[in-house]
């Protein structure tokens, strides 16, 4: 089922791209039951894990305003509507796996947020969403509060390393 999950994630991509896209557009017709089960079908016989599939939509269509808050600190130059909206909709399946798949390792759910950049992205996305999701990560886990500032590397004064005690003597002939 875990190389299934990939496919899983290109569906919920594709419901929560229509959705999005949908509503933006004005659309308050749209069901999202509807288009979620329009998706699965397409791939009934390619996807074994349809709950995870439901689960990830529900899941980020369900929190997708508290997930755009804890977006934005982490891209401060990319206003949220300013980020292309697949790029958008990656992020948000990636930020929302982050916190509530506890059962996918974190460097999975971000290759995988990668993939999905690369295959659906713009050229630069997939460096940015590894970046911002690696920033979430961190954020996470604690490891910016734990990593201490590096010091700078002492300088080796220029006037030792050319003295000519500190060369190695010539052999004796």
């Amino acid at each position: 089922m875990a190389s299934n999950r990939h496919l899983g994630r290109i569906i919920a991509l594709q419901t929560l791209y229509e959705l999005g896209f949908r509503h933006d557009a004005g659309d308050t017709d749209v069901d999202q039951a509807e288009v979620l089960e329009r998706n699965i079908v397409r791939y009934k016989d390619m996807v074994d894990d349809v709950a995870f599939v439901r689960d990830l939509v529900a899941g980020v269509a369900r929190q997708t305003e508290a997930l755009d808050k804890e977006l934005q600190p982490i891209a401060p130059e990319w206003p949220i509507d300013q980020i292309a909206r697949m790029d958008h909709v990656v992020l948000l399946i990636g930020l929302y796996e982050l916190k509530n798949q506890k059962d996918i390792p974190p460097k999975v759910v971000i290759n995988e947020a990668v993939e999905l950049a690369k295959a659906f992205g713009g050229e630069n996305s997939s460096k940015f969403i590894n970046g911002v999701l690696g920033t979430a990560l961190r954020q996470l886990t604690g490891e910016d509060a734990k990593t201490p500032a590096k010091k700078p590397a002492a300088k080796k004064s220029a006037k030792s390393s050319t003295k000519k005690e500190d060369k190695p003597s010539a052999p004796a002939k």
